[in-house]
């Protein structure tokens, strides 16, 4: 099963932006930032593989095999260059793409990215990821985003509407294992990238992390790198894209234009 992608605009007219999601979202929680995006910047926006749409596609796994199936389905499709957009486990995929095939990217922002450092909120991202209830999904909720931001419900039933496809929590399991492969004398981590070669890579890059965030620390942000600018959010939890999507969209158009 290919890739399913929500695609906005001609992604052949004009260089595309790919929009890469969180574990356990989908194209879906883009909708906000994408609003907010210019009408003449087309989007492909995808669910990843083991996510909604995308329940059955080839490339269920970590960041690794994530990023290879995109880049995969955007060859099929006849993308030869793209802007990156990624959060968490879509921040970690977007930025091997970036690593593995600079030329195809002109611009890379990574929202609250996974791989940054080992440690992982990982009692509450399964607890996310394997919610199929309201009130289970919004027990994670709320410790997924920032002390102030009210959770609204239509997040709550539209993230559990991707998840009603048969096999939908044992693809999610399969993804949550491995993230959360790495298993050591200082308890469960999170796979880590190679970062300094990815910070090293010349194009653009944007970093956002809330200060607030409880899955990945804020911490892991202190870094620096090759034409990167980096964003601290106070107030800001994990859920960026969906607590603060003008301040995300902007950022995403403003790295984007640092290309030109």
């Amino acid at each position: 099963m290919t890739l399913h992608a929500v695609i906005t605009g001609d992604p052949h007219a004009a260089v595309p932006l790919v929009l890469l999601h969180g574990f356990g979202g989908g194209a879906f929680v883009w909708r906000d930032v994408i609003d907010r995006l210019p009408a003449d910047l087309p989007v492909i926006a995808y669910d990843l593989p083991g996510h909604a749409g995308s329940l059955h596609a080839d490339g269920i796994g970590g960041a690794g095999r994530m990023a290879r199936a995109i880049f995969s389905d955007l060859d099929r499709r006849g993308i030869g260059a793209f802007h990156l957009a990624g959060h968490s486990l879509g921040g970690a995929a977007a930025a091997l793409i970036a690593l593995r095939q600079p030329q195809a990217v002109p611009s890379l922002t990574m929202v609250a990215p996974g791989g940054f450092g080992p440690e992982i909120n990982h009692r509450v991202l399964k607890r996310f990821g394997l919610a199929d209830t309201a009130e289970e999904l919004r027990s994670a909720l709320e410790i997924m985003v920032g002390y102030n931001f009210d959770i609204p419900e239509t997040m709550v039933e539209t993230t559990l509407d991707a998840r009603r496809g048969k096999g939908a929590r044992e693809a999610l399991s399969a993804v949550f294992s491995a993230i959360v492969s790495v298993h050591g004398e200082a308890g469960t981590a999170q796979g880590q990238l190679p970062l300094a070669d990815i910070l090293a890579l010349p194009m653009p890059k944007a970093l956002l992390w809330g200060l607030e965030d409880c899955i990945l620390p804020p911490h892991q942000s202190a870094v620096s790198g090759s034409n990167l600018a980096v964003h601290r959010l106070p107030g800001g939890g994990h859920m960026l894209v969906d607590e603060c999507p003008d301040i995300v969209a902007e950022e995403i158009l403003q790295t984007v234009k640092r290309t030109d």
